[in-house]
């Protein structure tokens, strides 16, 4: 260890040590900047190049930069990586000379393979500013070079972001156009921007950001086969496929072994372990806007353009089961006792006890709710509360699953079995009723001890409301799919319940290919 005991000597050391680092790297950006003229006169061969300022072009840039600021995707990180970087122009010198430009513009060309308008990355006006630098009378001043060196690596840098986000996250943000959309999505962040800076082979590039997933891929070759689904329009089919791309682009897809998995159009669970369903049934959803079809893709009024869910529409959701409780007590929320017990308690006195519901007021039990002229209690007025208890009228059944939500639902079973025969069951308050609850539990829990005593307790005829934990916790994914392609690799269409297919391709529908 060295020990400097001169503290004056000691400053000047260490001043003159970071002005020698200061100095070479100014003197590094220096030699860089002024290779640039250099550069562009190699390849283009335009003594005008020979003229070029790098000052007066980083100038010219942070000006146009400043322009074109609303026409850029994310300006923001776009000014910041070139303000780091000392507006050096990577793409029209690093790019454009190799092919790399002529890449990207021949695969934007392509971008109505999925279902995307070529025009939204620019191809055209990115082939015209390429023109310009091989053309020896396109250029003819250093304001000329300015301007053109400029555009070309603000429009290049700006359409590889926009392609390289839309392919991997999706054009359109589902938490922008739903309300109830509760999923982990991951959008473009810093880090997935900036990856287009450094990107060397630029071919390589462009085909590892294809997407790649079998679903997608299924539904693709079904979009640019022209399919027609069977009892559906050739144009309706086409919406379809184009919404459920988008979806599948979106990233917010399970990434987890085990999960259950809950499609809302399809009114079907599954649990899904190592890509595959250990275990499907039939589920009951909430009821939806569109729960009569009268809307479709194809014929839609301006209403249905705007997320506007009924009250009972199940959200989309990620999250985790946590545990279960067998011989639930149900809470019943106050928009339900309102709008369906005090009526029914009204009409009958009885009904309260027939149906095993307890009654609460200031968190003390009523012991006689059927004294209580029910007629006169509304919404704005009411005093009580109400607690279905555990038995065979209760209607979350025997068991419910747990997770955390903002939206209070969960899986339950129902005594009310009838639905289950429906084709159309969104017919639920919000939650999800299961068609199989003790084979859900059996798939979760395994043959363990907790398993057994769940089958027990669920068989009692005097129950009592008991909460067993999950270990390990096992995720939960309720969403919203109207097209896939099954194990057979058939397509499979449901109808749009809630309308959501038609609420996503009216957001869509300005970014897709001329007709």
């Amino acid at each position: 260890m060295i020990i400097l005991k001169n503290t004056k000597k000691t400053t000047r050391v260490i001043l003159v040590l970071i002005l020698c680092c200061l100095a070479a790297t100014f003197q590094s950006c220096k030699k860089k900047r002024s290779e640039m003229a250099a550069i562009l006169f190699k390849r283009t061969h335009n003594t005008v190049f020979k003229d070029i300022d790098p000052d007066e072009f980083t100038a010219f840039f942070k000006r146009e930069l400043a322009r074109e600021k609303s026409a850029m995707g994310n300006p923001q990180l776009i000014t910041k990586h070139y303000n780091q970087n000392d507006y050096e122009p990577d793409f029209v010198l690093y790019h454009l000379w190799n092919g790399d430009l002529q890449a990207m513009i021949d695969k934007y060309h392509t971008a109505n393979e999925h279902g995307l308008d070529p025009k939204l990355f620019q191809p055209d006006q990115l082939s015209a500013l390429m023109a310009k630098f091989y053309d020896q009378n396109a250029i003819k001043t250093p304001g000329d070079a300015y301007k053109y060196m400029a555009q070309l690596e603000i429009l290049a840098a700006n359409s590889l972001i926009n392609y390289s986000s839309v392919l991997q996250y999706g054009l359109i943000s589902p938490r922008k156009i739903y309300s109830r959309y509760f999923i982990k999505t991951q959008r473009p962040d810093s880090i997935s921007i900036n990856k287009v800076f450094s990107v060397e082979d630029m071919r390589a590039y462009l085909d590892s950001i294809q997407p790649k997933d079998a679903q997608y891929l299924a539904l693709q070759k079904a979009y640019l086969d022209g399919y027609k689904a069977p009892k559906l329009s050739k144009e309706e089919t086409r919406r379809i496929l184009l919404v459920n791309m988008e979806r599948l682009r979106w990233r917010n897809k399970p990434t987890e072994n085990k999960y259950v998995y809950v499609n809302i159009p399809d009114f079907h669970l599954d649990v899904i372990d190592s890509g595959k369903s250990i275990l499907g049934m039939k589920v009951c959803v909430g009821e939806g806007r569109n729960k009569n079809y009268l809307n479709s893709l194809e014929n839609y009024n301006d209403t249905c353009k705007t997320d506007n869910p009924f009250p009972h529409e199940t959200p989309l959701l990620s999250s985790v089961i946590h545990s279960v409780q067998v011989n639930p007590i149900w809470n019943i929320p106050k928009s339900i006792a309102t709008k369906e017990i005090v009526i029914e308690a009204a009409k009958d006195p009885y009904y309260l006890a027939n149906r095993n519901i307890n009654v609460y007021k200031n968190d003390k039990l009523v012991e006689d709710p059927e004294t209580i002229d029910w007629s006169k209690v509304t919404k704005e007025n009411s005093e009580y509360e109400f607690k279905q208890q555990p038995g065979a009228d209760n209607s979350l059944g025997k068991i419910k699953f747990l997770f955390e939500n903002r939206s209070s639902v969960y899986l339950h079973d129902t005594p009310a079995k009838d639905a289950f025969s429906y084709s159309m069951r969104a017919v639920s308050h919000g939650c999800v009723r299961l068609e199989k609850p003790l084979d859900l539990a059996h798939t979760l829990f395994r043959d363990t001890v907790k398993y057994n005593l769940i089958a027990k307790d669920m068989e009692e005829d005097d129950p009592t409301s008991e909460d067993i934990a999950l270990r390990p916790r096992v995720p939960v994914y309720i969403t919203y799919v109207t097209c896939w392609a099954d194990s057979t690799g058939k397509l499979q269409f449901r109808r749009d319940v809630y309308g959501l297919d038609i609420v996503l391709y009216d957001h869509l529908k300005k970014y897709l290919p001329a007709e």
